[in-house]
């Protein structure tokens, strides 16, 4: 079955959020509806999405609008007292205005124990962007607060499922990380496995069984053009990208063992980074952008090894079950997140690379696909919740949780994108 191709095609199926459990230190931060001037797009305004943003983080709680005693929209017209009163941490004011086609936003950030302004800025987007201007506001706040990059204008790409006309759909999506203006860039009625952002942002590569067998291609977003970059005989699958983007680990069979090559994009060629006789799989690049993590059950049964550069013999990094795979790393090369079998159930885990220690992350039972947030400071991955599969997005430490179920169909298969600047 050929797959059809829809180049970023609005998507009705959006993912819907739904806050599961937060955090009794969430730092209280109040989010003032910003002043609005001028004929601005219907829907949610900047400063709900902000709201919004900052909520679902985990990290902060936000005053109900309801709650406070004014509504300043410049430092000017801030009584700190009023913010002392209902507990608030923080405060953010701000105006947006339309101009023409161009959405105009001005925004500070005041520490309310201090008095002090900690951000004051103006920032611009096209009519038809407000939710672009507003995640862009969301990461320069968070950013102030933790010394830490915002991930709200980050994207997530996964794959749903739906039965129509008696046989299964997939859509290769792309949405907000909110699940907010999904696109479909991809459906087929054969599966599409493993999507991987390329380091810049701009391209996709993934696993596609559209011809009868599977094989690997990239995918340029704003084109939609394809390209297929493997279709050997036998197993093509797990893409993942190098950190310059010029090259893909992928595992491939067509030896006669599933084993992890390096393919340059440009010229195709392999460079064979494993040879044994057991299975190795689910490559992925470390931090330092010379490490490799990948799955293995040369040991008897699926565990995480790390080879410190593609020339070092493999190390095996994970003991705690009998079940570990598909390894994720962050990038601030502290951990490693993946898949961890105990007591019969599948959840999220991570180690302490300098300490060894590992954490087991997530008390739902059938987990799977974890991907780091670019700031390193949530997880998202696929489980099950009353029968459906959705998306649950974690605090990297597993303190707090969201859910983004499909509004139509099982969802799967997630992946964050970089930070694109």
């Amino acid at each position: 079955m050929v797959a059809l191709l829809l180049f970023a095609v609005p998507g009705h199926a959006e993912l819907l959020i739904r806050i599961t459990e937060g955090v009794e230190s969430a730092i209280p931060v109040a989010v003032v509806p910003f002043k609005e001037t001028g004929d601005l797009p219907a829907g949610d305004g900047v400063s709900d999405i902000v709201r919004s943003d900052l909520t679902m983080s985990g990290e902060f709680s936000t005053l109900s609008p309801e709650k406070m005693l004014s509504l300043p929209s410049r430092g000017d017209d801030v009584f700190y007292r009023d913010w002392k009163l209902l507990g608030q941490r923080y405060l953010l004011v701000g105006e947006v205005s339309r101009q023409g086609e161009q959405l105009n936003a001005r925004f500070e950030l005041f520490d309310v124990n201090t008095e002090e302004r900690l951000l004051g800025e103006t920032a611009s987007s096209a009519v038809g962007s407000l939710r672009t201007l507003a995640h862009h506001i969301s990461d320069k706040v968070y950013e102030a607060i933790t010394g830490v990059p915002g991930a709200f204008s980050t994207r997530l790409a996964y794959v749903t499922r739906q039965m129509q006309g008696g046989r299964p759909l997939y859509k290769l999506q792309v949405s907000d990380v909110d699940g907010k203006r999904a696109s479909i860039r991809l459906e087929s009625r054969e599966p599409i496995l493993s999507p991987a952002w390329s380091p810049d942002g701009r391209r996709l590569a993934y696993v596609s069984f559209e011809t009868g067998n599977p094989a690997i291609y990239i995918h340029e977003l704003a084109s939609g053009r394809r390209t297929r970059i493997a279709s050997f005989p036998g197993l093509n699958s797990a893409p993942a990208w190098s950190p310059d983007g010029r090259s893909l680990l992928v595992t491939l069979s067509k030896d006669g063992n599933a084993e992890i090559y390096r393919m340059d994009i440009a010229s195709r060629s392999l460079t064979r980074l494993t040879n044994h006789w057991a299975i190795d799989t689910e490559a992925m690049f470390g931090a330092d952008g010379e490490s490799l993590y990948f799955t293995s059950d040369r040991s008897g049964g699926p565990q995480i090894y790390v080879k410190d550069d593609f020339d070092a013999e493999p190390r095996r990094l994970t003991f705690g079950s009998r079940y570990n795979a598909r390894p994720r790393p962050s990038g601030d090369g502290k951990y490693v997140y993946y898949v961890h079998q105990r007591e019969g159930a599948f959840h999220i885990a991570r180690t302490n690379l300098e300490t060894r220690e590992e954490t087991v992350l997530t008390r739902t039972l059938l987990d799977e696909s974890p991907s780091v947030a670019p700031n390193g400071r949530m997880l998202i991955y696929a489980t099950k919740q009353d029968g459906q599969s959705v998306l649950t997005v974690i605090t990297s430490d597993g303190g707090a949780s969201y859910t983004l179920p499909a509004s139509e169909g099982d969802v799967r298969e997630p992946a964050w994108s970089p930070i694109i600047r």
